[in-house]
């Protein structure tokens, strides 16, 4: 099948096997309805979703318009939350279709990752310039502060940390770290005071000192722990982790799915889980090394850079080595929207891969940035 041809099936795979991971420790066996039925329904519509995505030629991508049309919906989307979403957990974050809920704070990433790739793309060999840092940063900004006030401080962390991640890459000079420092600090110090609310205040000196409240803000990054050490050299075997199982571990299936796959399978089992993040992670930028043009390029390095914040926070937050902030795993939290938008990422750079090799020799332009030459 031709559509089959030049997929990168070590990239795919690697996702998919996470996405099985995901699946061993949400299974609830002889406990009725359990979240992994619906997660494989999930991950079949991500997998169609990554192939159709893989047939389709996303080079018009490249247009202004294309580009200012999506980010322009992603924004719009994101402000009508505040009139018709649906509250969960203190956060107005979500719709309410009644059959499922659709989080958009998911496909506002890709929107970003996408206008990033574009101003970037147009304009590196004049990144050196303190105005693109700002207008980029813009961009990022509108998106952050209808995250922000929902409140997702998680989802709000990943917005800027995408972009600071392209910002990078992008060939920005050192010079400017010490701009990106300040601007950060100033940043916090402001949502400390006037944004956070005091649950998540609270979240922050847990993590400063995780023993003072057991009982309290602390427990779940207490549960989180117990959970991972417990799991000693080979688990306690699928479906007898006793932290998620017997609920101490709350959100088990999302927020903390690491840690209760580390209950189950163990020091071995998340060597291997994480040689599959790694696998990802390498057939991402090594994609974005050959990318047809510095779009395709800095476009790939912006999903790796989502996915890979993703994972380094989760992560942890589940061994107490960072603050609880409720973020999902990629390919291996349940959930249908990260599901469906991590697989069509996937798709739209493998897609880049093969009509990328297609482009004119006059099209091409030489690939930037550090982490790409």
């Amino acid at each position: 099948m031709r559509f089959l041809q030049n997929t990168d099936w070590l990239m795919v795979g690697s996702a998919f096997l996470i996405s099985l991971a995901g699946l061993s420790s949400m299974y609830a066996f002889g406990e009725g309805t359990s979240f992994a039925e619906k997660q494989i329904i999930w991950l079949a519509l991500g997998l169609l979703v990554f192939f159709a995505a893989s047939a389709f030629d996303f080079r018009f991508l490249r247009q202004t318009p294309v580009v200012v049309t999506v980010y322009g919906i992603a924004l719009f989307f994101l402000a009508l939350l505040f009139a018709i979403g649906a509250t969960f957990k203190g956060a107005q974050s979500w719709f309410d279709l009644g059959f499922f809920a659709v989080e958009p704070v998911d496909p506002a990433k890709f929107a970003l990752i996408l206008v990033l790739a574009k101003y970037f793309s147009r304009r590196h060999v004049e990144i050196a310039h303190v105005r693109h840092l700002l207008v980029s940063g813009f961009y990022a900004l509108l998106i952050f502060i209808l995250v922000l006030l929902q409140p997702d401080f998680g989802s709000a962390v990943i917005i800027m940390g995408v972009w600071m991640a392209m910002v990078l890459v992008s060939g920005i000079p050192l010079r400017h770290l010490a701009v990106l420092t300040a601007i950060g600090a100033t940043a916090l110090s402001f949502l400390w005071f006037f944004v956070f609310e005091p649950y998540q205040q609270q979240r922050i000196m847990t993590f400063v000192n995780p023993t003072a409240d057991i009982s309290g803000a602390g427990y779940n990054a207490f549960q989180s722990t117990v959970a991972v050490g417990s799991g000693g050299l080979l688990g306690k075997g699928i479906g007898y982790g006793t932290q998620s199982r017997l609920q101490f571990l709350p959100e088990h299936e999302t927020d903390f799915i690491f840690a209760a796959f580390a209950e189950e399978w163990g020091f071995v089992g998340t060597v291997l889980l994480l040689l599959c993040f790694a696998t990802l992670m390498y057939r991402l930028v090594e994609n974005a090394r050959t990318g047809a043009t510095n779009f395709e390029s800095l476009f790939t390095l912006g999903v790796a850079s989502l996915f890979g914040i993703h994972m380094v926070i989760h992560i942890g937050m589940n061994i107490g080595l960072l603050p609880v902030t409720g973020l999902t795993l990629p390919f291996m939290s349940y959930g249908g929207s990260h599901i469906l938008t991590g697989y069509a990422l996937l798709g739209i750079v493998n897609s880049m891969r093969k009509y990328g090799r297609t482009v004119h020799s006059d099209e091409e332009h030489e690939v930037v940035g550090a982490f790409v030459k």
